[in-house]
């Protein structure tokens, strides 16, 4: 379809979503044709200014042929032929499909994958820049599960990341993080390479995803390590394997089994509604020859070299020599890089 055609069909659509709601709608249908109403009313005002600045054109070369105003119409039609393009390209940003889980909250697991002890302290390190990004753009941290080891890493943590767009920020994580540097159990100071798995989920709500008990085998047993002395004395932890896909979520964070069983849930569903989505996104991409990183945790999508400084992101080539920053949550140039080069890959598959 034509670009204008696209654009009358959406002004179309929001004056008859108008016309609705000035009726007879009551209701879910009065609530469903709000909410579409809003969506589409930022898009409107923007295909409002472009239509705008090209009447505006159109009436600036009309005036360039009375002499007396010419160069004060070529002054104009310069200053639209400057601004038409960004007008345009804001629209077709808008136009892009939109990923549904973009404006979730969002459930974030780290665990250490190749490197031992380094590997695991390192882990401890990433979840606690990502706690510090969490606090620097307003979002509220609920840690899920946390299991330290011995010398102060960590064997897994979970957390619940909560807020409007988090998701949209956060889902470019996904994958292996490769960190470099001397470790601090290494007496000849040589440089060790280790790798942590980081998974971003978009929190899902039940409706989501339709889960059977019958498909549950809930497993309860008593915790270990840190916590307290219940840990021996309560069978508090809860397992959960949802039995047609083999996922098993193991929560003991908490003193009450019901809370851990309530978290696992909550996991259980986030990792069920990824597989959806990975799914149905692995079914577009069929007939593509090009596709952005899927943020698969089996890539490896970025690397911290301690010794040099710098950060480097691999499906970009972006480098960042300011590791420090990096590792108190200041990523947002590797978030706003990575949401750029998506928008530009998905721009040249619409043209």
């Amino acid at each position: 379809m034509r670009f204008e055609d696209r654009l009358d069909r959406i002004v179309a659509r929001a004056d008859e979503l108008q016309a609705m709601l000035s009726g007879t709608l009551s209701g879910d249908a009065f609530t469903k044709a709000s909410r579409e109403f809003a969506e589409l009313g930022p898009l409107v005002e923007r295909v409002g200014a472009l239509r705008a600045a090209e009447k505006e054109l159109r009436d600036a070369e009309a005036l360039m042929a009375d002499p007396d105003m010419r160069e004060l119409a070529e002054a104009e039609r310069d200053r639209l032929l400057a601004e038409l393009p960004g007008l345009r390209h804001e629209i077709r940003l808008a136009l892009l499909p939109k990923d549904e889980a973009d404006a979730r909250s969002a459930i974030l697991e780290i665990r250490p994958a190749a490197g031992g002890d380094e590997a695991g302290l390192f882990a401890a390190e990433l979840f606690a820049a990502y706690r510090k990004f969490a606090e620097l753009h307003g979002y509220s941290f609920e840690l899920m599960d946390y299991d330290e080891s011995e010398l102060g890493g960590l064997r897994g943590a979970i957390a619940t990341i909560n807020g409007r767009g988090v998701f949209a920020k956060l889902k470019y994580e996904s994958g292996v993080h490769r960190v470099q540097r001397v470790p601090a159990t290494e007496s000849q100071g040589r440089i060790h390479t280790s790798t942590v798995t980081v998974a971003v989920l978009p929190e899902a709500e039940e409706v989501d995803v339709s889960v059977n008990e019958s498909d549950l085998r809930i497993d309860v047993y008593r915790a270990s390590g840190a916590g307290g002395q219940h840990v021996n004395k309560t069978e508090s932890a809860v397992r959960i394997t949802h039995l047609p896909t083999g996922i098993v979520v193991a929560m003991q964070e908490e003193r009450s089994q019901h809370k851990n069983r309530a978290k696992a849930m909550k996991i259980l569903r986030a990792r069920l509604y990824e597989g959806q989505r990975a799914q149905a996104a692995s079914e577009r991409a069929a007939d593509r020859k090009s596709q952005v990183g899927t943020g698969d945790r089996s890539e490896r999508i970025r690397t911290y070299n301690f010794p040099q400084g710098r950060v480097s992101d691999h499906r970009i080539n972006l480098t960042l020599y300011k590791i420090d920053r990096v590792m108190q949550g200041e990523f947002d140039e590797f978030v706003d890089a990575l949401a750029a080069d998506e928008q530009a890959t998905l721009l040249a598959q619409e043209e």
